[in-house]
């Protein structure tokens, strides 16, 4: 039995390799990527500690080589999501009477494996499954999740550490109790962090999980179920099933242990189930919590007295990293007249300088979008701007899917400050400028601040701090990141907290203590060591 209190390893950064040519990292990722080219993938879902198949085989392709079938999956129907909630149920009581510890010990050694033997396959399987390249895998399923893991141990400890005052003759505690039900994690394709970190976290704190992740991503999902089983999970809790919303929603939220959901999607979907958990509300024990973290129309605002090759450095990464589908990727930018056609200068070169290809060629900065509703979708946008009157590709626009998914990185200048693609979210490799007179920098923050209903990252370039605190003060509740000097991505676990407001969803802050609150459902017990034995206050007394 347990009677030490226990301190865990101070969680750090993991550090990001650079995969620099003849470097031992590097050969390691390209002869597992090359290994994962020779074979098709068997991919079942993960219920209640067992590897389930269904009779449907769907194919999984890569987006940068469309015709490339890397693997196929077992899609669940309605009767995996049911066994996943039985499973999940079943597993509640001994998962969160399990000792803090050990807990914390599974997500630990889960991050040391990823960071460890796992690292090359992770990185191979997300640069293939996802089309990153392999800078933009290594932060993402290496570092990310392994940060999100080791930090999320240690402000689980932090939380458990606060206790409340205890007056003479009597003894207060809080108890961390996890959530009475389960907790439903709905992933995104873009981050397999986020994938990892979504059903993890309410996990670490003791609650059970049902995890649906995005159809592009059950390639890297399924190696991370099998890397948090070899860490020793216990079977139901976490639950990975292969379903579309519409069939996980109906069984989902409808069931009365629905305990909360921890999302990260469009702001579209995020309403949708928002609306139907509130419709749903008094079949439930208890009022879900609802976590989520959705869209973003991230900006650059530029002032006169800002650097253009840093501008256009921040512009070139912030924009077309991960071919734009980042919620926090720059897509639109506000730049002053005296410097935008140095600022034009470097911001073509830089993306002219750009390869794009497979992610298997190191050389290429530029990958595939994720799959071909995506490309239309983007790609539909360049296309109405190439006839719009107020606007003007000057760099980009090309396109073609004969291969895979490639869009050129694009750059749209705009006369019109309310242009479509500087209001609505493209989530593809399409940044829009708008140019204004250096005179009207007050006015501008205030256009941009009213222009979109999102509210995720944004990024203001200044060398003068006057500048600098007004647009600090006047964007103050335009971006739940905000970046001085810096691109708009990037955000680092235990450094930059992550999330937004407004229409980007409930700002709860993935890679901080103030997410973990969210999973708990604390309990006080007063403890009294003399009760009273008679009724009678003393001011009764005459």
């Amino acid at each position: 039995m347990s009677n030490a209190i226990f301190k865990v390893p101070i969680a750090k950064n993991e550090p990001v390799l650079q995969y620099a040519p003849g470097s031992k990292e590097r050969k390691e990722v390209q002869d597992a990527y090359k290994h994962l080219k020779t074979r098709v993938a068997d991919i079942p879902m993960y219920i209640g500690g067992q590897r389930v198949k269904s009779k449907k085989k769907v194919n999984i392709h890569a987006p940068h080589d469309r015709a490339r079938v890397i693997a196929h999956y077992y899609a669940g129907d309605k009767s995996h999501v049911e066994l996943a909630i039985n499973e999940a149920l079943k597993a509640r009581v001994h998962w969160a009477e399990m000792p803090w510890q050990d807990r914390a010990s599974i997500f630990l050694r889960a991050a040391d494996l990823i960071a460890g033997p796992y690292r090359a396959r992770m990185n191979a399987a997300t640069m293939m499954g996802q089309s990153k390249n392999v800078y933009q895998a290594e932060i993402d399923c290496v570092c990310e999740l392994a940060d999100f893991f080791r930090f999320n141990v240690q402000y689980m400890t932090e939380i458990y550490a606060i206790q409340p005052e205890s007056a003479a003759g009597i003894w207060n505690r809080l108890e961390y109790r996890p959530l009475e039900g389960f907790v439903f994690a709905l992933t995104p394709f873009n981050f397999t962090s986020i994938a990892g970190n979504l059903p993890g976290a309410p996990a670490l704190m003791g609650n059970t999980v049902v995890w649906k992740p995005a159809e592009t991503q059950i390639y890297s999902a399924q190696l991370i179920m099998e890397i948090l089983m070899e860490a020793g999970l216990p079977a139901g809790v976490i639950n990975l099933v292969y379903v579309d919303g519409p069939t996980a929603g109906s069984v989902i939220f409808n069931h009365p242990d629905f305990a909360g959901i921890h999302f990260t999607g469009s702001t579209g979907v995020f309403q949708k189930l928002w609306q139907q958990i509130g419709n749903n509300i008094s079949k439930y024990k208890g009022y879900p919590r609802i976590v989520g973290e959705t869209g973003g129309k991230d900006f650059v605002m530029v002032h006169s007295s800002a650097d253009a090759r840093q501008v256009a450095t921040a512009l070139a990464r912030g924009a077309f990293e991960f071919q734009g589908q980042k919620c926090s990727a720059a897509s639109r930018a506000y730049i002053p007249s005296s410097l935008w056609k140095k600022v034009e200068k470097h911001l073509v070169e830089d993306v002219k300088s750009f390869k794009m290809g497979s992610p298997e060629d190191f050389g290429n900065f530029i990958n595939a979008v994720i799959d071909e509703k995506a490309y239309d979708k983007i790609t539909g946008f360049i296309e109405r701007a190439k006839i719009d009157k107020s606007a003007k590709i000057i760099v980009g626009g090309k396109h073609s899917k004969k291969k895979g998914f490639f869009i050129e990185p694009t750059v749209i200048l705009t006369t019109d400050a309310n242009y479509v693609t500087m209001c609505e979210e493209l989530f593809g490799p399409v940044l829009t400028i708008f140019v204004y007179e250096d005179k009207k920098y007050s006015e501008t923050l205030s256009l941009l601040d009213q222009t979109s209903p999102y509210a995720l990252t944004g990024s203001i370039f200044s060398n003068d701090r006057y500048a600098t605190i007004e647009a600090i003060t006047a964007l103050r509740n335009a971006a739940g990141n905000f970046y001085i000097n810096d691109k708009p991505t990037g955000a680092v676990v235990g450094q930059q907290p992550f999330g937004g407001a407004r229409a980007s969803g409930t700002n709860d802050k993935a890679g901080s203590v103030l997410n973990l609150y969210r999973w708990l459902s604390p309990r006080t017990i007063k403890e009294t060591f003399v009760p009273p034995a008679d009724y009678r206050y003393p001011f009764l007394n005459s």
